[in-house]
């Protein structure tokens, strides 16, 4: 895939963290800054979707929603708006633990027919760690209008492939919503 826009979901309440959810620290650093180490090898196109300004540390572009409250999906439409590649790995920005190897094995089996790739488990599917292609624009936007905001939605209106991965894989795809999980996923590192 030659043509990637990186794109990391910075928005968000982040409710249940009490905290921006993206600035969390996990072993000494920023849920932000572990992804953004495991993009680099990748690529450098990367761009945060965000309205805090408390991500400016970061030299990256920043873009605000453009439409607000919609969750995730609203991010998403964000994303491949100001997208100038066909292709567009979405990552929300609590997944601290998502590895280079994961995102090489995402892309490389990503196949152009599909709309949106994402893993799954036999517990799990995460739509917030995916390849989403700009052509499916205008279905996210009619998804929104109609105030259809769950990802996993958007799945079943599209050509999409899901990556099997086992189990015991599933952990570096975990994201981090609370402060108990951030301790649990702490306390099961050490």
């Amino acid at each position: 895939m030659k043509t990637l826009t990186v794109f990391i979901l910075c928005g968000g309440k982040s409710s249940r963290m009490q905290s921006e959810k993206g600035l969390v620290l996990f072993q000494g650093k920023p849920f932000v800054e572990h992804i953004i180490q495991a993009i680099l090898p990748i690529s450098d196109q990367i761009k945060l979707i965000t309205g805090s300004k408390e991500y400016d540390y970061l030299a990256y572009e920043k873009i605000e929603d453009l439409i607000l409250d919609k969750g995730p999906l609203g991010g998403i439409y964000t994303a491949l708006s100001h997208s100038e590649t066909e292709f567009n790995l979405i990552l929300s920005c609590d997944i601290p633990l998502i590895s280079t190897e994961l995102l090489q094995e995402l892309i490389s089996k990503h196949t152009k027919e599909a709309g949106i790739t994402v893993f799954a488990s036999e517990s799990k599917t995460h739509p917030l760690i995916g390849i989403y292609s700009k052509e499916i624009l205008p279905v996210i936007k009619e998804a929104i209008d109609s105030d259809e905001l769950k990802t996993m939605n958007l799945l079943t209106k599209l050509p999409h492939q899901i990556i099997n991965i086992e189990e015991s894989k599933n952990v570096p795809l975990t994201n981090i919503n609370s402060a108990d999980e951030l301790n649990d996923l702490n306390i099961n590192l050490t």
